[in-house]
């Protein structure tokens, strides 16, 4: 320490009017030095003793390191793990919240040499995205919890695991969504059953338990849905027809898909394939159980509000119900003409295809919206923002321009978050073929 600080003192006052102190390092010969260069050598030498420093010195006894808990999930795709880069090299990195939650909640880990650089975003969050902490913690698994034992930046780790612990118990509405998210993702069934059993005491919590359940639905969860149907509040029975609907194979399922059947069919005529749409004259009981509760469409028989209900049912059908049916592939049948009924078509498969995580779908969609020709009615730009919501809610504010994505002046926020939509539906189409 003492060779550093004559060296510092050296260069303050100047190698003319000092002395450059002389630098011994154990186990190597003495520097060969420059003679004309007074500054040179006092240069050289400070480099030297810096490279000293740095490489720091043999331990007495070396303790060797535990080893790491084994992690039996298997890793993301090579190209889940490429996406992954990119989010955390600047790349939509608003996505890298989703892109954890996904890769937790299908079992899948992430690639160990990104855990540091996860580590270090999340401490750099801070407190005021504690949730990133706990989604780096989940996703990392024991690698993470091997890793922060070495470094203590990130002891921030067992730090939000033990702030957990209480979450449920004594924590506020989203402390406690998001422990139940982490049960979910851990052990679908207990979250399933601490929901079941929380139900009657937490009436202002119950859509918060929904919007956990949509994450890794089956039909295990489907009892509990049908039950919450029933519920006294509209929010919550809106919340359970929607994920109902988005669960293949479910009973509600099955009914809208009898009941968008009856209304649409495919029609070959001389000038090629068309659909025909018949919507259904009114709102009855069945479908107000069945969570279609809007006013729009209860109390009104005009052809808006046939239209509406029309857009309520497609929502809620599984969008195999079209494949299977017409035997063509989404982009064949997204392409047809409807005339008229078009732009609700364009909505109602939107929705479906949002709530169904339908990759295929979602590519026809936004192609047809790409490339497309300009939208003729408000509802097909209603149908595009719908889409676009998805990566920018601050989009599609009532009485927006109707614009086209394929159109060259449309405005760049449309253009951008349906490209935006892409690289998301992308990235969790790479996580599921992991």
């Amino acid at each position: 320490m003492n060779s550093w600080h004559d060296l510092v003192t050296a260069s303050l006052i100047g190698t003319e009017r000092s002395v450059v102190p002389a630098v011994a390092i154990p186990g190597l010969p003495p520097a060969a030095d420059d003679p004309g260069d007074s500054a040179a050598v006092l240069l050289d030498r400070a480099a030297l003793l810096t490279a000293a420093r740095r490489a720091g010195r043999r331990p007495d006894r070396a303790e060797p390191l535990s080893p790491c808990e084994p992690d039996p999930r298997p890793a993301v795709s090579p190209a889940a793990a490429r996406r992954l880069t990119r989010i955390l090299g600047g790349e939509h990195p608003d996505l890298l919240t989703e892109w954890l939650t996904a890769a937790t909640a299908r079992g899948l880990r992430p690639p160990p040499h990104l855990l540091p650089t996860l580590l270090d975003r999340a401490r750099r969050a801070g407190p005021a995205d504690s949730g990133l902490a706990r989604l780096v913690a989940d996703a990392g698994g024991p690698r993470v919890r091997w890793l922060a034992d070495l470094n203590p930046d990130w002891n921030f780790v067992f730090a939000q695991r033990l702030a957990d612990e209480d979450a449920w118990r004594l924590g506020d509405t989203a402390r406690r969504r998001s422990y139940l998210a982490d049960l979910r993702a851990r052990d679908p069934r207990a979250a399933r059953e601490l929901i079941a059993a929380s139900w009657r005491g937490a009436s202002r919590d119950r859509v918060m338990f929904l919007s956990v359940l949509a994450d890794n639905l089956t039909l295990a969860d489907e009892r509990l849905l049908e039950t919450a149907l029933a519920d006294p509040a509209g929010g919550v029975r809106n919340w359970a027809a929607y994920l109902l609907a988005s669960l293949p194979g479910s009973a509600l399922g099955q009914r809208m898909a009898a009941r968008a059947r009856a209304f649409l069919r495919l029609h070959q005529g001389i000038h090629g394939m068309r659909l025909i749409v018949s919507p259904p004259p009114r709102c009855d009981a069945s479908m107000r159980q069945d969570g279609i509760t809007s006013s729009q469409v209860v109390a009104s028989a005009t052809q808006a509000g046939r239209a509406r209900l029309m857009l309520e049912i497609l929502a809620r059908t599984s969008l195999r119900t079209w494949t299977d049916q017409f035997g063509l592939t989404p982009g064949q049948i997204a392409a047809l003409s409807a005339g008229s009924w078009a732009p609700v078509l364009l909505a109602g498969w939107s929705r479906a295809a949002i709530a169904q995580r339908d990759h295929e779908w979602i590519d026809a969609l936004i192609s047809r919206a790409l490339t497309g020709p300009p939208p003729g009615t408000a509802a097909e730009i209603e149908a595009l923002q719908q889409l676009a919501r998805r990566a920018d809610p601050a989009l599609g504010a009532p009485g927006a321009t109707p614009v086209s994505a394929g159109d060259p002046d449309a405005p760049p926020p449309i253009r951008d978050a349906v490209r935006v939509l892409r690289f998301r539906y992308d990235m969790l189409k790479e996580l599921d073929n992991g």
